[in-house]
C-alpha cells in the first residue's frame, strides 16, 4: 500500500541515524519489554556503571533519554556514558528490588549509591526456644529459628508484626522460660500480662501446648496462608456463638476484621530455597540461548545469559551441559542442587539435577525461561537488519500498516526560477540505497512551479516502477507543503 507523508525542510534529518549498522542505547531502549525487572547500563569498556529496578523496564529506561528524565547533571553524564543496556525480568517489582540490592553490593557500580555497611532487608523470625518469640532482624542465621522474608520495606514488616500482636498473645520478653525456671517461680508477670498482651507463661499461667497453637496460626500468616487462619477463626466464632460464649465470639470477630483490613500483605521469599543453581535453554537450527540463576537464601544473587552458535548438530543436552560448566567457572558456584528445563549430561554423582513440577522451584524455572525468551528476542531484534529499531519506532509513530523497509524521498529546486531539477533518494532496510538514487530534469513545467514539478517527478517515478513491475515503497516523503502533496 502506497503511503504519502507531508514533510518539510530537511527530509533526510529523520533518517540520518539509519546509516548506523550498530544499534545504539537509544535504539536498544525501544526493544525493552513492558514488564518488571532490573536494567544494567554499561560504558564503552563494558564496565557496569548503573543498576536500577523498574515496574516497567520499557517506561523507566525510556525516561532516561527524555529531557524530564535527564534533568540533573549526574543523570546527563550517566546517559552520555551508556553504550550498552542489559536487563533481567522478575516476577514482581519486589523481586526486582532484591535483585538490584544484590547486584549493587556485588558490583558497586559507579553511579549507584554504595551500601558500604552490612545491612540488608529485614526478616521476621520465630525463634527456636521454649515459648518462642516473634522478632524482626536483619541478620539471617537458620540456627536461630524459622525466618520469613526478606521484606523490602521496614514499614511493611512492622505492619505484619502489628497484626500478629493484635491477633496473638505472644511474649515480647527475653526471659529464658525453661521448665526448671518456671517451676522454681523464678519470674514474675509484668505489665504486658496486666494489659492483656500476654497470658503469663513465665509463671506457668499458660502451658506450652496452648502457646504453640498461637504460633502455628502466626506461622500461617507469615507464609501468606491467611485464608487458613480466617477459616479457623470463622469456625471458632460459630462454635462460641452456638455455646452462647458471646464474649469469645466477639473477640474472634474482631480478629477476623483485623485480617480483612490487612490488604497490604507483604510478599516474602521462601528462604528454604538456598544454594541452588537454575539453568534453562532454548534453541533453533543455528543457535541456542541459555539463562543462568544462582539462588541463595531465597534471593537471586547472580543472573547471566549467553548465546551459543551451533557448529555441528549438537543436542540441547550437550549445549546446556557445556554452558553450565562455563557458568560454574564464571561464578565460582559450589552448589550441587541444579534445577533445569532439561536434564544435563555427564554430571558427577554428587549433583542433584531435576525438572521441578510444582511449587516455588517450578516458578524459578518459569522465571528463567521468561528471561531466556526476552534475551533471545532482544538478540534477534538487534542483529536482524530488517528489524531495525528505528524503523520499528517509525512504523509505530506513523501508524503504518507495513514495516517500512523501502522508503523514498523527493525534493525539487531551481536557480532563481530557472534550471528546475529534482531528486529522489532511497532507503532500504534502514540504510541508504545509493544505487537507487535518481536525478530528474524537469521536462513539462515552465517557470518556477514547485507544485507542477513535484507532480511530474512523482508521476514519472511510479509510472516506471509500475510498467517494469517493480515493488512500490512502503513510505514516500515529500518535501514541501499542502500544494506539493496535492
Amino acid at each position: 500500500m502506497l503511503i504519502l507523508l507531508l514533510f518539510s525542510n530537511n527530509i533526510l534529518g529523520i533518517l540520518t541515524k539509519l546509516n548506523n549498522s550498530k544499534i545504539t542505547p537509544i535504539e536498544q531502549r525501544l526493544l525493552l519489554p513492558d514488564e518488571p525487572g532490573i536494567y544494567k547500563f554499561f560504558n564503552k569498556n563494558n564496565v557496569l556503571i548503573y543498576v536500577g529496578k523498574a515496574k516497567s523496564l520499557k517506561k523507566r529506561v525510556n525516561n532516561y533519554f527524555t529531557s524530564q528524565g535527564a534533568s540533573n547533571l549526574k543523570t546527563k553524564k550517566l546517559v552520555k556514558e551508556i553504550t550498552n543496556i542489559e536487563f533481567t525480568l522478575t516476577n514482581t517489582e519486589y523481586d526486582a528490588l532484591l535483585l538490584e540490592n544484590n547486584l549493587i553490593k556485588e558490583s558497586q557500580p559507579k553511579y549507584n549509591i554504595l551500601l558500604k555497611d552490612d545491612k540488608t532487608f529485614p526478616f521476621i523470625c520465630i525463634l527456636d526456644e521454649p515459648f518462642p518469640r516473634i522478632i524482626s532482624t536483619r541478620k539471617y542465621d537458620p540456627k536461630n529459628g524459622e525466618y520469613f522474608g526478606p521484606y523490602t520495606s521496614v514499614g511493611a514488616m512492622k505492619s505484619v508484626l502489628h497484626l500478629l500482636r493484635k491477633l496473638y498473645r505472644v511474649r515480647t520478653c527475653n526471659l529464658k522460660l525453661s521448665p526448671k525456671n518456671i517451676n522454681s517461680k523464678k519470674f514474675k508477670i509484668c505489665l504486658e500480662y496486666h494489659i492483656g498482651n500476654c497470658l503469663g507463661p513465665c509463671e506457668g499461667l499458660q502451658n506450652e501446648e496452648n502457646y504453640s497453637n498461637e504460633i502455628v496460626l502466626a506461622r500461617n500468616i507469615l507464609k501468606g496462608n491467611i485464608s487458613i487462619v480466617k477459616q479457623y477463626y470463622q469456625n471458632e466464632m460459630t462454635e462460641a456463638a452456638n455455646n452462647l460464649a458471646f464474649e469469645r465470639a466477639q473477640v474472634l470477630k474482631e480478629k477476623l476484621q483485623y485480617l480483612d483490613k490487612f490488604h497490604s500483605k507483604a510478599t516474602v521469599v521462601n528462604t528454604k530455597l538456598s544454594d541452588i543453581d537454575v539453568i534453562t535453554i532454548k534453541s533453533d537450527a543455528k543457535n541456542a540461548w541459555v539463562n543462568y540463576f544462582q539462588v541463595n537464601n531465597g534471593a537471586i544473587i547472580i543472573t547471566r545469559n549467553i548465546e551459543i552458535k551451533k557448529r555441528l548438530e549438537e543436542t540441547d543436552e550437550e549445549l546446556i551441559s557445556h554452558a553450565y560448566q562455563y557458568f560454574k567457572e564464571l561464578t565460582r558456584s559450589k552448589n550441587t542442587t541444579l534445577l533445569s528445563n532439561i536434564l544435563l549430561d555427564n554430571l558427577p554423582e554428587i549433583y542433584e539435577n531435576y525438572i521441578p513440577q510444582i511449587g516455588d522451584k517450578k516458578k524459578l524455572i518459569e522465571l528463567s525461561i521468561r528471561n531466556l525468551s526476552a534475551y533471545k528476542k532482544d538478540k534477534i531484534l538487534r542483529e536482524e537488519p530488517k528489524k531495525n529499531a528505528v524503523l520499528v519506532q517509525l512504523q509505530q509513530d506513523l501508524l503504518l500498516k507495513e514495516y517500512p523497509t523501502h522508503i523514498e524521498c523527493f525534493d525539487n529546486s531551481n536557480l532563481q526560477g530557472s534550471n528546475p531539477v529534482a531528486s529522489m533518494v532511497c532507503f532500504k532496510n534502514g540504510k541508504p540505497a545509493k544505487k537507487e538514487y535518481r536525478k530528474y530534469n524537469i521536462k513539462t513545467v515552465e517557470g518556477p512551479n514547485d507544485f507542477a514539478s513535484m507532480e511530474e517527478i512523482v508521476k514519472r517515478r511510479y509510472q516506471r516502477l509500475i510498467a517494469e513491475n517493480l515493488p512500490l515503497p512502503h513510505l514516500i516523503l515529500i518535501d514541501g507543503g499542502k500544494g506539493q502533496l496535492s
